[in-house]
């Protein structure tokens, strides 16, 4: 997912991506051969913070992991569609509040 920032900087980015988005990021960069297990999945990125929301909060990769459930992925898609409930979660979870909410309009 992304959310369009501002555009009153044009220093900054076109778009701030969150969730699955910005872990397909980091994912395409890594040198990651499936089929993997969660624990290479953390070796390999080193553990970063996911943003789960356009605020910015993240979650650990390995957190996210341990509670998507499966441990075994046999390609990035069905990595991808494990961790996506947990970052949706999240996303909804933080969302429910009138402080969050402020927070997501600036």
């Amino acid at each position: 997912m992304a959310a369009r920032p501002p555009q009153d900087d044009p220093a900054e980015p076109d778009a701030i991506t969150f969730g699955i988005a910005a872990l397909d990021g980091r994912l395409a960069e890594a040198d990651l051969t499936y089929p993997t297990d969660a624990a290479t999945v953390v070796e390999t990125l080193g553990d970063p913070e996911i943003p789960y929301d356009p605020a910015g909060q993240s979650i650990p990769l390995s957190t996210a992991l341990d509670e998507a459930g499966p441990t075994q992925f046999e390609d990035e898609n069905r990595l991808l569609d494990a961790l996506h409930p947990v970052f949706e979660e999240r996303r909804q979870s933080a969302s429910t509040g009138l402080l969050a909410r402020l927070r997501a309009l600036f």
